[in-house]
């Protein structure tokens, strides 16, 4: 894909946009046409010009409403909504938390299971570059060919630092510094992915339900060979603004999936046991408290206010 520099030249895929924000997505050929309801837009029309152009289904002469089109070449956070799907999609907001917890930096040698759509492989690759080496391990071959088709689409071809498996990422060697699972059990992968994972590297899971989650987090403690893991989800809402009318908008991006990051330890090193304040109302949190701080009569109707 176009580096984004320059004017538009055949080949290019760019995104229209229309005035009620819909998208439509070409890629430029000479003398080709993209046919809409309001009429038809030449490809011609738009060779040549700068990103950030406007123009106009029907001005060359094929019909139309005359619909203005402004033209841009699609981001990243763009094509992983737009590309074509097998497995679900990792959602950008995800996507972005993953490269910038697991810090992909350009150089990096990363693992990822499973590649689903590509969504995931293509924001790693970006962020790991040439120089670096994503290898990517799917168990399905359907998924694997969209995967394949995904990634070489944006890229504009094979990309030179990725490498796909069909198979089993229990079967994969080699040292990496990023480990990235997308899997419904990656737990039973943890202790091979483990071993390839080195010390301050960091593992990345991307689960959906809190039983993953829980199975997920218990295992990287049980382990012994992880910093305490951290979960959390993130949660998108645009807002309204136009003048002084600001508001949030109805809708959002709400729960997708639960991250769970942790950093690998040295080679026979065990992390320190976190220490928890006990939960209220267990047998642990009645036995850490002194005698002054027991229970007094009318210690619990203390601060409760009555209604009506």
């Amino acid at each position: 894909m176009n580096a984004g520099r320059g004017p538009f030249v055949a080949g290019d895929r760019v995104q229209l946009t229309d005035p009620k924000g819909r998208t439509h997505t070409i890629v430029l050929r000479p003398g080709g046409s993209h046919h809409t309801h309001r009429g038809a837009l030449a490809h011609d029309q738009l060779l040549g010009l700068p990103e950030g152009s406007v123009v106009t289904a029907g001005s060359d002469g094929t019909g139309g409403g005359g619909t203005a089109y402004l033209a841009l070449r699609p981001r990243l956070v763009d094509w992983l909504l737009a590309m074509p799907r097998g497995a679900q999609v990792a959602y950008p907001k995800d996507v972005a938390q993953i490269v910038a917890q697991a810090d992909v930096f350009p150089g990096a040698r990363v693992l990822e299971a499973g590649a689903g759509s590509g969504a995931l492989t293509c924001a790693l690759l970006r962020a790991a570059g040439e120089a670096g080496q994503v290898v990517s391990w799917e168990l399905r071959e359907d998924f694997a060919q969209i995967a394949r088709r995904n990634v070489e689409a944006f890229f504009g071809g094979p990309h030179p630092a990725w490498t796909l498996h069909v198979g089993d990422v229990a079967g994969a060697t080699g040292t990496f510094d990023r480990v990235v699972l997308d899997l419904l059990a990656p737990w039973e992968v943890l202790p091979v992915v483990a071993g390839g994972l080195e010390p301050g590297g960091v593992f990345v899971g991307y689960v959906t339900t809190t039983t993953q989650l829980s199975e997920l987090v218990e295992a990287l403690r049980s382990h012994g060979g992880f910093t305490e893991p951290r979960a959390w989800e993130s949660l998108v809402r645009d807002w309204h603004v136009a003048g002084l009318a600001v508001r949030p908008e109805h809708r959002m991006v709400a729960h997708t999936a639960f991250l769970v990051c942790a950093r690998r330890l040295a080679p026979g090193v065990t992390a320190p046991v976190r220490r928890r304040r006990p939960s209220k109302g267990t047998e642990a949190y009645a036995r850490r408290r002194t005698p002054s701080e027991q229970a007094q009569p009318g210690e619990h109707e203390q601060g409760v206010s009555s209604e009506g």
